[in-house]
């Protein structure tokens, strides 16, 4: 992983679930420059299945970054503007703090000896990016899904840390059915028999088939019915007729069974496990005695919302409960709801009103 800058964090960070760790690696990557007064710099955060390389081709993978539609030269996110910094979470798996990091002890993977992390924990070890590049305040600190869940938790720890606020199709805590989504991929990983109790890195066989389908069922919450409908609806695959059997019939089958097949190649099962579950514990409103609106007293920062019309996984109104919290407050919030039957995926694909809005917020956020 030659190709991958990494931070090591030499102090102490007290972890949520008590335990403290230190001189771990923080994976990141930067596009576009600083400026003289480092006031130009926007930190991204991604989503679940995210990494370090939002834009540009991915060193390891070979492919697009997971936010070329937004990131880069004349985009949203002007990379001849802003300097642009993402970090892969701690608990991911391309070269931060997670799972298939070695034991310091036992020279072996860590596997689920690594700490249970929350979203707090995630976003509190990435805080050290801006004492590396001395950075006093952030333009911006943006991101979707999962990467808007740290986007709302960095603004709640650090509120003077940064000027603008834009949380894309998130919420401020999991429903009951997203924490069941994530249960079902959790336990289609555990229930591979190559799983081995977290422990196969050193093994032939790695825990692919629980892991791939696992990234299809929550690949399916993140289209839309509508969508879904339209590029594929009973189509079949390469045939003419139905052939009774139990291979990929249709199109969207196949479909699905390549997206998880592709996700095993760059992601790990360990990684997936930990990391859904900080999703599933992130509570902002519990953290604050109920009130949401308390998560956000000490801010002066300007937030941007953005939902989705056809994203049933963060749909619309629990991103107007971020909205409501703030007004309550008297925080300058501005808040569109983009027209898209992309579903929640809307925010990784090229949607011209979603990076219109995005880049439209950010041009007068300058002034």
């Amino acid at each position: 992983m030659g190709k991958i800058k990494t931070l090591i964090i030499q102090k102490s960070l007290k972890l949520d679930c008590g335990k403290i760790i230190k001189d771990f690696p923080i994976a990141y990557e930067t596009y576009g420059k600083l400026n003289k007064k480092k006031s130009n710099a926007i930190l991204v955060f991604h989503a679940l299945t995210g990494d370090q390389f939002v834009s540009g081709i991915n060193p390891i993978t070979k492919k697009d970054g997971w936010w070329s539609f937004a990131v880069g030269p004349n985009k949203a996110i002007d990379t001849n503007k802003f300097f642009v910094i993402c970090a892969n979470v701690i608990g991911g798996c391309m070269g931060s703090y997670g799972p298939n990091c070695k034991d310091a002890n036992t020279n072996e993977a860590l596997g689920i000896n690594f700490p249970v992390i929350t979203i707090n924990d995630m976003v509190n070890a990435q805080y050290n990016l801006l004492e590396f590049f001395d950075i006093e305040k952030l333009f911006s600190v943006i991101g979707g899904s999962m990467g808007g869940m740290q986007v709302l938790q960095f603004a709640s720890n650090f509120p003077n840390k940064v000027k603008t606020v834009i949380p894309i199709a998130c919420t401020s805590n999991h429903s009951a059915q997203n924490i069941a989504f994530n249960e079902l991929g959790r336990q289609a990983i555990t229930a591979d028999n190559y799983w081995n109790n977290g422990d196969y890195y050193t093994n032939t066989n790695h825990p692919n088939k629980g892991l791939a389908v696992a990234r299809m069922a929550a690949h399916i919450t993140y289209l839309s019915k509508k969508g879904l409908q339209k590029k594929f609806g009973r189509k079949l695959q390469q045939r003419d007729d139905l052939k009774f059997g139990f291979d990929a019939d249709f199109q969207i089958e196949s479909y699905l069974r390549y997206q998880g097949s592709v996700f095993v190649d760059r992601f790990d099962a360990n990684s997936y496990l930990y990391i859904t579950r900080a999703m599933d514990y992130f509570d902002l409103t519990k953290q604050f005695d109920g009130n949401l609106s308390k998560a956000f007293l000490n801010t002066k920062a300007k937030f941007f919302v953005i939902s989705f019309t056809s994203d049933w996984l963060y749909p619309t109104q629990e991103n107007k409960e971020i909205v409501f919290a703030l007004n309550s407050i008297g925080v300058d919030v501005g808040f569109v709801e983009i027209d898209s039957d992309k579903g929640h995926d809307s925010f990784l694909l090229d949607v011209p009103d979603f990076l219109n809005a995005l880049r439209n917020f950010l041009e007068k956020s300058i002034n």
